[in-house]
């Protein structure tokens, strides 16, 4: 699909979700300008007389009632989108949680297919439909030898362990705070060369596995993981059969981080963690054939692609 590496090449240009999060001093502008109008109730005149896009704003506005959405937006996908203050925003059977300012967002799995469908209901009463088209992706085969047979093929004492453990990372995935951390821009937790990436198909010492979950970042055991973003954390274990030093945080609206593999934990569950902020080192613990930080992301329980997430928030290759 041509998607841009660190160093790479293939860059797409700025449309749709890219648009919107990628700084840019005329969009940052814009965006001010409609967050007052939508607050006084009258954008929809303003927005119609600017044409909707423009070379200062995304490709696609819903004028009625003053929604934003891209028109597309690739598999893997974390969306932000903006209503009127004090609309209510429905998706795949979910009440998305709007914040003040009218920002909400949610995520697009590997697996979706389009159109998706976005209700916005306006606090008069008005029903807004936006139709969201999913752009494909290609997800490789990556093949992993080496790795320790247990974590390929467990016993069954093991697997009820590798399942319990599970359970409560995905406990920790429900969390919706009001907390609006996933509006920075994404930094990269470490320095390094992308060595596996989200969604690709899995084969370990021969045999099928699941899509990769997330990105993994070479890098030397021992090298500090920072917070990609602000947080909190919601899980901390230093001992999961399969992943190791696990780290959960929660970045606000059901949106989360979480880092595998880590060598070491520098924060505890609670703890109120800054952009930036060690949280712990790289390692190779786990299901792991050396050292490297696994980063994944998730919406609640759909899992999205964090390298997608820097490329759209306009992060620095490292």
């Amino acid at each position: 699909m041509g998607w841009r590496t660190p160093g790479g090449r293939g860059q797409r240009p700025a449309t749709g979700i890219r648009a919107l999060m990628r700084p840019r001093p005329a969009w940052a502008a814009w965006l001010a300008a409609l967050l007052v109008a939508v607050a006084g109730g009258c954008a929809t005149a303003d927005i119609a007389a600017r044409g909707g896009a423009s070379d200062a704003g995304p490709a696609s506005v819903e004028t009625a009632g003053a929604s934003f959405l891209p028109a597309a937006v690739p598999q893997g996908s974390l969306v932000v989108g903006l209503a009127e203050a004090g609309a209510r925003v429905e998706y795949a059977g979910r009440t998305l949680r709007v914040s003040p300012d009218g920002r909400f967002v949610f995520g697009v799995g590997r697996d979706a297919s389009g159109p998706l469908a976005i209700q916005i209901i306006r606090r008069d009463g008005q029903v807004q439909v936006h139709s969201l088209a999913v752009t494909p992706r290609d997800w490789p085969e990556e093949r992993i030898d080496g790795v320790p047979p247990s974590t390929v093929n467990p016993p069954p004492a093991i697997a009820e362990r590798i399942k319990r453990e599970q359970a409560r990372v995905a406990e920790a995935r429900l969390r919706d705070d009001a907390r609006n951390d996933f509006a920075q821009t994404f930094i990269w937790p470490v320095q390094g060369r992308v060595s596996g990436r989200f969604g690709n198909r899995r084969v370990y010492n021969g045999e099928p596995g699941a899509a990769h979950s997330g990105m993994d970042i070479a890098a030397p055991e021992g090298v500090a993981v920072k917070a990609p973003a602000a947080g909190v954390v919601t899980f901390a274990d230093p001992g999961l059969y399969l992943t190791g030093g696990t780290l959960l945080l929660d970045h606000g609206h059901g949106i989360s981080s979480n880092f595998l593999h880590l060598s070491r934990l520098d924060v505890k569950v609670g703890d109120r963690v800054a952009q930036g902020q060690v949280v712990g080192a790289v390692g190779a613990t786990g299901r792991a054939t050396g050292p490297h930080l696994h980063w994944g992301m998730n919406w609640f329980d759909v899992r999205i692609d964090p390298l997608l997430v820097l490329e759209t928030s306009g992060a620095p290759a490292p």
